[in-house]
């Protein structure tokens, strides 16, 4: 069954942007996954295709109207789960992305200005989620960025699935580091236990450096991994 993403924006000229490029573009060809834009300008109802206006209770910017967002999501259908990409949202994270890759899709709700009216948000129930702890000029890139992480989990997506075994997150550790040819660069050796055939010495190796980048660089992600351990 092929993935598919909905997207609702009012700039669905972005996509699929770097989606349709290398393995991801790939395999949108082969219907790996399908890709479906919908522009949240095509469902308002004045001439000047409107969908924003000033907050109630004044402040800066703009507001994403609900009638006009409400009639957009009722268009995009049923498939899959409708996620607000949102600052405030939950933080993506690998598990999530694994539960979103094994289901049937994402309809994927594109804010700009400050945001959408918080009513079409509850009444349509949809999941805010968040790519970082920053923030963005609207959804889009997050839309992109949830998109891409998800459909690399596909059967099919990737000749060689078991690289995705050994990345980062995966077992709760970060990644550890990579060498390739040539083995001798600017003065600097490759670690001599790469090269050493020995497979066993290699994969105690790799998972020490991941322990020891996950100890230093995200104290969070270690704290869990020694508690399940």
């Amino acid at each position: 069954m092929t993935w598919k993403a909905t997207v609702l924006t009012i700039f669905p000229e972005m996509f699929p942007g770097p989606l349709g490029m290398s393995l991801s573009g790939k395999a949108l060809e082969k219907e790996i996954w399908a890709l479906k834009t919908l522009d949240i300008r095509d469902f308002t109802r004045d001439k000047h295709q409107t969908v924003d206006d000033t907050p109630f209770g004044g402040g800066a910017g703009m507001v994403m109207r609900s009638d006009v967002v409400d009639a957009a999501i009722e268009a995009s259908g049923e498939i899959g789960p409708l996620i607000y990409l949102s600052p405030r949202g939950a933080p993506l994270t690998q598990a999530k992305v694994k539960d979103l890759a094994a289901g049937p899709g994402v309809r994927l709700l594109s804010g700009r200005y400050e945001g959408i009216d918080q009513r079409v948000l509850d009444a349509r129930e949809a999941e805010e989620i968040s790519v970082g702890d920053y923030v963005l000029s609207g959804g889009e890139l997050g839309a992109m960025i949830l998109i891409d992480a998800c459909i690399r989990l596909l059967p099919g997506f990737m000749s060689q699935a078991g690289s995705l075994v050994e990345e980062s997150f995966e077992g709760g550790l970060l990644e550890y580091p990579h060498y390739t040819r040539p083995r001798v660069w600017n003065g600097i050796e490759v670690p001599a236990v790469l090269t050493s055939g020995d497979h066993a010495r290699i994969a105690a190796w790799r998972q020490e450096q991941a322990e020891a980048t996950t100890r230093e660089r995200r104290p969070d992600m270690w704290a869990l991994f020694t508690r399940r351990g």
